[in-house]
Order: C-alpha cells, then sequence, then structure tokens
C-alpha cells in the first residue's frame, strides 16, 4: 500500500479542500445533509470564528496519492478547562475511509498537537461550541440528517472502539408526530402556568420582532445549558455571530418566546422547517440557485426541525417547557406541519427528553461522544 501522509492545513486552498473532503465522500449517501461549504469556512477560519479569542486550533488532512483520504479538526477550548478543570483536547470534523490506518494517524496527530500543549486526554467529536456539531453517530445511520449536525458510515464507531475510545455521553435525537389536536387539559394546564407565574408569550410577526430579543434567548441559553457535558457559555461576540448566521433562517411563526413581567426571556422554542432536502439539492452552495431550494423549503414544507429550545433554571420543572411545546404544537398544527425532529439532547437531561413520552414519539437517532486517555 502506498505510503499515507498527514499534513497541516496552512493555506486558504488547503482549508477548502477540508471542507470539500466529506462532499466526496458522502456523495451518493443519501441519508447525509450537507453544510453551507461558506458557514464551514467561516466558522474554520481564525479570522472569522469569534470562538479563537479562547480556543486555539489546527486542522489536518490525510492523502495517500495526493488524494485526500480524511480530515480531522484539533481544538483546545481554554473556557473548558476553567469551567469543567479538565486538560482535554477535542477532536471535530473528523471524517475518513474504510481504512484503519488513516482514522489512526488522524487520531495520533490529534493526540500528539494536544500532549504538546499539556493536554492528558481527548475527546470528541466537538466543535468550539455546543452550537457547533458534536458527537459520533452510532445509531440511525439510515436516517436522514439535519442541518447544525455530523454524519458518518457505521464503521466509524469500529475504528474508535478500536482506537481506544469509550463513551463519555450520549445524545438522542426524537422524531414526533404532531398531534392531531390539542386536549382541553393541556389548554387548561397552560392557562394555569402562565397566570401562576405571570408570564405571557411574545406575539411575533416579522422576523425584525425577533431580532430584539436575539441576546436575550442567548443569555438565557448560557444559564440552562450551564451544566451539560462540556459546555462554556458563548461571548458577546459569538451572540451577535450566531444571530447573524442562524437567524436569518427564522421565520416567527415557529418561533416560541416565553417572558416575565419583566421581559426576561424565561423559555424559547426556535424551530425550522426542515432543510435538509434543501441542502440536498444545494450541495453546499447557495449560489447559484441552492437558496431557491432553501426558500421552498422555508415557505412550504410538513417537516420542522427543532433546532433550539430551552427553560431557564429558575423554570425547570414548573411546566414552562410543556409550555413551550404546547405553543409550538399549535403553530405547527396551524401551518400543516406533521413532523417534528429534536435536535441532540443529552440522554442524561431527564428534564427535557420526559417530555417526549407524552407525545407519539420514537428515538431514531443517538450521537456519542468518545474520551481517552493521552
Amino acid at each position: 500500500m502506498s505510503q499515507l501522509e498527514v499534513i497541516k492545513v496552512s493555506s486558504r486552498k488547503q482549508l477548502k479542500q477540508f471542507v470539500k473532503f466529506p462532499f466526496h465522500l458522502y456523495e451518493h449517501n443519501k441519508y447525509w445533509c450537507p453544510p453551507l461549504k461558506s458557514d464551514e469556512i467561516n466558522t474554520l477560519r481564525k479570522d472569522k470564528n469569534p470562538a479563537f479569542a479562547y480556543c486555539e486550533a489546527e486542522y489536518w488532512l490525510a492523502y495517500r496519492d495526493n488524494i485526500p483520504v480524511g480530515r480531522i479538526a484539533g481544538i483546545i477550548n481554554r473556557k473548558e478547562h476553567e469551567r469543567w478543570n479538565s486538560m482535554l483536547v477535542r477532536f471535530g470534523w473528523i471524517d475518513f475511509v474504510d481504512d484503519p490506518e488513516v482514522s489512526r494517524r488522524l487520531i495520533d496527530t490529534v493526540a500528539a498537537w494536544g500532549r504538546s500543549k499539556g493536554m492528558t486526554g481527548i475527546h470528541g467529536p466537538l466543535g468550539f461550541t455546543d452550537m457547533d456539531p458534536e458527537g459520533m453517530l452510532v445509531e440511525g445511520f439510515d436516517e436522514i440528517s439535519c442541518l447544525g449536525v455530523f454524519y458518518n458510515f457505521p464503521y466509524y464507531v469500529d475504528h474508535m472502539q478500536k482506537l481506544g475510545f469509550t463513551k463519555a455521553v450520549d445524545w438522542i435525537q426524537f422524531e414526533v408526530k404532531v398531534p392531531a389536536e390539542i386536549p382541553e387539559k393541556v389548554e387548561r394546564m397552560t392557562r394555569i402556568v402562565m397566570q401562576k407565574y405571570d408570564l405571557r408569550l411574545l406575539k411575533l410577526n416579522t422576523p425584525k420582532e425577533v431580532l430584539p430579543y436575539a441576546p436575550k434567548v442567548f443569555a438565557m441559553y448560557n444559564e440552562a445549558f450551564h451544566d451539560l457535558y462540556g459546555f462554556t457559555a458563548l461571548t458577546t461576540e459569538e451572540i451577535t455571530a450566531y444571530t447573524k448566521q442562524y437567524f436569518g433562517f427564522i421565520r416567527p411563526e415557529f418561533v416560541s418566546i416565553i417572558v416575565d413581567n419583566q421581559d426576561h426571556v424565561v423559555g424559547f422554542g426556535i424551530t425550522i422547517p426542515s432543510l435538509s432536502a434543501a441542502l440536498q439539492k444545494a450541495n453546499g452552495s447557495l449560489f447559484p440557485f441552492g437558496f431557491i431550494h432553501l426558500l421552498r423549503a422555508l415557505r412550504k414544507n410538513d417537516v420542522i426541525d427543532m433546532y433550539l429550545i430551552g427553560v431557564h433554571p429558575d423554570y425547570q420543572g414548573k411546566g414552562v417547557l410543556a409550555l413551550i411545546y404546547h405553543e409550538l404544537n399549535k403553530k405547527y398544527l396551524h401551518a400543516g406541519i406533521k413532523t417534528a425532529r429534536t435536535h441532540p439532547q443529552l440522554e442524561e437531561n431527564f428534564k427535557a427528553i420526559s417530555i417526549w413520552k407524552n407525545y407519539d414519539s420514537r428515538i431514531n437517532i443517538r450521537r456519542r461522544c468518545w474520551i481517552r486517555d493521552i
């Protein structure tokens, strides 16, 4: 077999190759949902991603006979070390052909880099923040992927186990059938919760009306997700960047924001019509015609992706989460949505996932964060 080379990405051209590699690897896979190449590049560029204020990262490509056969990112998040008192290097954006030498060399490269920086362990796949894709697919390989998550082939799991990795945590995703009607007792409970805690649901009719609440939503996100695995709070600069990146896709009729009597956000649900099929048609590019597919998907769709949902810690376990889903359910019925797909939720986050026992739902996808010493 010809010699394998692992080369550090050091030019704009190589970064584009890094981003394009999965487009070749999954070219004929009907379940992979391509990301937007421009978003990927901006996330990975040190001059574009505000996370580099507290992170450092390197990227590598593996070549055999001058043909790319794998890629990986290594990330050191200093805020993670402070928050969790750990010395772990992250790996992410990992893809490789079914060749044990390739996966081993990629992981060994990140591990060696991490050791040179004083790290004692490695875990991933993780991004810079929880807003980036995280977790390796271990179940649900025949389920279509969606925006903001990784997809991978089944053989990845075998490679990771043989490399000595064990499970750190799992994230699970649910497919939920939208109920045809809302029971009166649920309506009654909703009114009781709203009155008891003096809450109100924002009436948002245009994207412009949503934008002023974006900083409040993300500030509450920092509090709601504070204790989840590997979480680090978003900075003001990151909140601004994510608002620009994601809130352009938002349709107000699929957003639920609940505030208290002082206009503080106590719960939110950011959901988006599924862009999976549209992104497959766009193949990673908005132009010349990719944006048309996305616009059509946003306007006419019967599948929704529940992108980001959270409840302030002071209101968790008090019915606010059920209230959010109730309000979203009404919006979905009005729009003809038949199926909702959750984004990854930690399997240990019982407060968040227990709600689905009240719905016609199934766990259709499981993702894993792997960990080992270096």
